[in-house]
């Protein structure tokens, strides 16, 4: 798969799952929304309830900031399945408006006044996937 048709697919989803490592070395998976633009992937804190703001998905990035996005598309119909992939690099900001118009662009749900900070933004260094078509 090109990193052309990884990205439309990519676009295409609604949510991903964010792999990170914790510092003992083990994998943290955390479902979440997205923007993407290009070769960039922003995601946000968002308002909604959680056990803690000192999220785990944060400190693994500050501790190894090395993380995989992947996104798929599940069907009964097995000639539409799909995986995507995303590589990269991920950083943390305490705001960006950029990345927050294009959250709200792409989801509703951010339109209402929320707090949508800290954002991350992961440089993408690999795309890979796979369809069945």
């Amino acid at each position: 798969m090109s990193p052309e048709e990884a990205r439309r697919l990519l676009e295409t989803a609604r949510v991903a799952q964010l792999g990170t490592v914790r510092p003992d070395g083990s994998p943290h998976l955390v479902p979440v929304t997205f923007a993407l633009e290009a070769d960039l992937i922003f995601s946000a804190v968002d308002a909604k309830p959680k056990r803690t703001k000192a999220l785990a998905r944060l400190y693994n990035i500050i501790y190894e900031p090395r993380v995989s996005l992947i996104a798929n598309n599940w069907d009964e119909d097995w000639d539409r399945l799909w995986w995507v992939r995303a590589d990269g690099i991920a950083r943390i900001q305490d705001s960006d408006e950029h990345a927050i118009a294009l959250l709200m662009q792409r989801y509703a749900q951010y339109r209402e006044p929320a707090l949508l900070a800290p954002v991350i933004i992961i440089e993408v260094t690999r795309w890979s996937g796979w369809k069945a078509r």
